[in-house]
């Protein structure tokens, strides 16, 4: 337990142990990050409920929504950016949580700002050690160059979306039909596996939201000339 708090905020536990408390739980550290998330998402679904009593995260806070509750970046988003930007600082991150969230700050966002110092430290122990970029299929390297050339050209702009995030998000997933993959999870395989070395990432409009579209152009270029 004391580990686990380590790489992420009390409140995370507590949401894991919320369902079947009395039930022994093994701490598996590939857990904390959705921990963390299912709590960050329920305390944005308790801001928008008019019965709170079923959500977890009421009970967790002791049945009041601090102002400062919850985080605009989930925690795997996070961590997804420590990965790419190698990240051995919390001031490395909020470099781009600024340019993304102009208005945020540690002292408006005290827990984001702890999700921070955990991401790095869980990225610095995790993950850092575990990744392993590939390279593109053919039939991949031409699906990539079309969402490089898309967000070159501002294409994302022209997507349904309230959003930057869902606008973009809404292009990803246009260019993996258009390209035919089949299943379209294949094409969110290979985003992750080839732009950041991993098995598993966020949505990926938020992502390139949060990272920037020309570094991710920047990042896609990069992938392509890898060998």
């Amino acid at each position: 337990m004391e580990e686990w708090l380590t790489y992420a905020p009390p409140e995370s536990l507590a949401q894991l142990m919320y369902h079947a408390p009395q039930r022994a739980k093994k701490l598996f550290f590939d857990v904390i990050p959705r921990a963390a998330d299912d709590f960050i998402n329920n305390v944005a679904a308790l801001r928008t409920t008019n019965d709170p009593h079923g959500n977890p995260a009421w009970h967790i806070l002791g049945g009041k929504i601090p102002d400062d509750a919850g985080s605009p970046i989930s925690f795997t988003m996070l961590l997804n950016l420590a990965s790419v930007i190698n990240a051995e600082n919390p001031e490395m991150l909020w470099g781009f949580i600024r340019a993304y969230l102009p208005e945020a700050s540690p002292a408006k966002n005290p827990f984001l700002a702890k999700l921070v110092d955990y991401a790095i430290a869980y990225y610095r122990d995790f993950v850092a050690a575990e990744k392993k970029f590939r390279e593109a299929t053919p039939a991949e390297a031409a699906a990539l160059q079309d969402l490089a050339t898309r967000l070159r050209g501002g294409a994302y702009k022209d997507f349904p979306g309230e959003t930057l995030a869902e606008k973009l998000q809404n292009l990803v997933y246009a260019v993996g039909k258009e390209q035919k993959f089949a299943p379209l999870k294949a094409w969110f395989d290979c985003l992750y596996q080839v732009l950041l070395g991993q098995t598993e990432g966020p949505r990926f409009g938020g992502f390139i939201a949060l990272y920037g579209v020309d570094r991710t152009i920047a990042l896609i270029d990069s992938a392509l000339e890898r060998k």
